[in-house]
């Protein structure tokens, strides 16, 4: 029988990092064009009340939102001082929200769309006519899963 001997003094060769850089550029260009920083420029100011009983809401991508308040000084030149709705990144009137109601249930699963909630960013100083009217056309567009944000109170 032959004796196998065992090669002593090789090693495994060392792991090329040449491709290494390349691989960092991928993996940092992709999480750039994927990552969304925000969804609507604010055009309202809106300072939310404060509350106790809060909830933090489960998943975000089935909450529209809508917010009223006062137009920030860029757009008070066109829209004045008194309260207005806006619905993403444009103003709106109230006859406007079933439509956007329906562009946001087209963007979310069939078997999820009941699970959609409204939540509405009111300024603290608005108001509850525009509000009540909003809660109402809401209704009526077939939404009725509802959300105030609020703040946490600081005692």
């Amino acid at each position: 029988m032959a004796k196998f001997q065992k090669k002593r003094g090789k090693s495994a060769p060392g792991i090329s990092t040449a491709s290494l850089p390349d691989i960092v550029f991928m993996l940092l260009f992709f999480f750039m064009v994927v990552t969304v920083l925000r969804n609507a420029e604010l055009k309202v100011k809106v300072v939310v009340p404060e509350a106790t009983e809060l909830e933090k809401l489960e998943r975000k991508s089935l909450v529209n939102y809508l917010y009223i308040g006062k137009p920030t000084k860029k757009y008070q030149s066109v829209y004045g001082t008194s309260p207005r709705l806006q619905l993403g990144d444009k103003f709106a009137i109230i006859d406007d929200i079933p439509l956007f109601i329906e562009k946001h249930k087209i963007k979310v699963p069939e078997n999820q769309q009941g699970r959609i909630t409204s939540s509405l960013r009111v300024d603290g100083a608005v108001t509850m006519g525009i509000v009540q009217d909003v809660k109402t056309k809401l209704r009526k567009s077939g939404q009725l899963k509802l959300n105030y944000s609020a703040r946490p109170r600081v005692d």
